[in-house]
C-alpha cells in the first residue's frame, strides 16, 4: 500500500490523518530567545528526582529493563547502589554497559509530552575519596539506603556517561556529548508548576502584554504559560488567525536566588507594557 507523506511522517493511503492546522506565523520580529540546551535539559530532569529506568544486559545478550533508585555527582553522573540478589546487580557484575532513563513527572493526559532523558555508559566502581563522595551523595539523595547501605549484596556503581539524548515531548529533542553533559548545570528553576499555575491564574493581562510585544504575535487575544526557565517563559498563544507557541526571553538568566524567576516575569512584564505603550504613541 503506498503512503502519504505527513511532514517527517508517513500515512497509509486511504487512512484518515488527523493533522491539525498549522500555526499561524509571527506578525512581528522576535527578539532572540535563548533556550536550555540539551545537556541542560538533561541535568535539570537528573536533579529533579531520584527514581529512574536503568537498562542493562542479561547473560543471554537481552536487554534488562528495571526501576532503580539514584544519585548523582557533581558533574552529573548517575550513581547506583544495586543488590546481586536482583537481576541488573548481576548484569552490572558481568557487563558494565547501562543506560538510565529519567522521566518528567506526568501531567496532563499524555505521557510523551513530557521531558525524559536516557543517559548511556559504563559503570565503574569508584575507590577511595570517589567512593566516599558516591556513598554520601546516594545517602543524601535516598535516606532510607542507610538500612541496607552495609549488606555484602550490595555494590555502589557510578555511571560514566558517554552520550546523553533528551526529548523534550513532540518534536523537541536533541543529543549531547558527555563533555556537554557534564559541564551543563540544572536549571535552577526547576519544574516551576506552582510558577506557571500562579501566571496563569493572576496574570494573565502581563502573559498578553508578552506574547503581543516580544512574542511576535501583536493580534493575540490571550496567551497563557506552558512552562518556564532560567532563560524565559513558554506561552500558547490565541489569536484571530488560531493558536500558536511562542517564547519571549528574560533580560538576564534567573540564578540560584529563590525569587529570582519572580523578578525576572516582574521584569518582563514591565518592559512589555512600557513596549506597547511606546508602539501606541508612535
Amino acid at each position: 500500500m503506498s503512503a502519504i507523506p505527513l511532514g517527517d511522517h508517513q500515512v497509509k493511503e486511504g487512512a484518515a490523518a488527523a493533522a491539525p492546522p498549522p500555526p499561524p506565523p509571527p506578525l512581528s520580529d522576535v527578539p532572540p530567545t535563548r533556550r536550555r540546551t540539551a545537556g541542560e535539559e538533561a541535568r535539570t530532569l537528573v536533579a529533579q528526582t531520584a527514581v529512574g529506568t536503568l537498562a542493562t544486559l542479561s547473560d543471554d545478550g537481552g536487554p534488562w529493563a528495571s526501576l532503580v533508585s539514584y544519585a548523582s555527582l557533581e558533574d552529573g553522573s548517575p550513581i547506583l547502589f544495586v543488590s546481586t540478589m536482583a537481576e541488573h546487580g548481576r548484569n552490572l557484575k558481568r557487563d558494565q554497559r547501562a543506560s538510565l532513563v529519567v522521566a518528567e513527572t506526568p501531567s496532563g493526559t499524555d505521557p510523551l509530552a513530557n521531558g525524559r532523558v536516557t543517559i548511556a555508559g559504563r559503570v565503574v566502581s569508584p575507590e577511595g575519596d570517589d567512593e566516599a563522595r558516591a556513598r554520601a551523595a546516594y545517602l543524601k539523595a535516598v535516606p532510607n539506603a542507610k538500612y541496607y547501605a552495609d549488606f555484602t549484596d550490595f555494590s555502589l556503581y557510578v555511571l560514566k556517561v558517554e552520550r546523553v539524548r533528551w526529548v523534550g515531548g513532540y518534536g523537541r529533542m536533541d543529543s549531547a556529548d558527555a563533555e556537554a553533559y557534564a559541564n551543563a548545570e540544572a536549571d535552577p528553576v526547576g519544574k516551576p508548576i506552582g510558577a506557571v499555575k500562579h501566571l496563569n491564574e493572576d496574570h494573565a493581562d502581563a502573559l498578553l502584554a508578552m506574547a503581543q510585544a516580544f512574542g511576535g504575535y501583536p493580534d493575540a487575544t490571550a496567551a497563557e504559560c506552558t512552562g518556564a526557565d532560567r532563560y524565559g517563559l513558554d506561552l500558547q498563544v490565541k489569536t484571530p488567525r488560531g493558536s500558536a507557541t511562542a517564547r519571549v526571553g528574560f533580560a538576564e538568566p534567573v540564578g540560584d536566588d529563590p525569587v529570582g524567576l519572580r523578578q525576572a516575569t516582574v521584569e518582563l512584564a514591565k518592559r512589555s507594557r512600557a513596549a506597547l505603550s511606546s508602539d501606541d504613541a508612535s
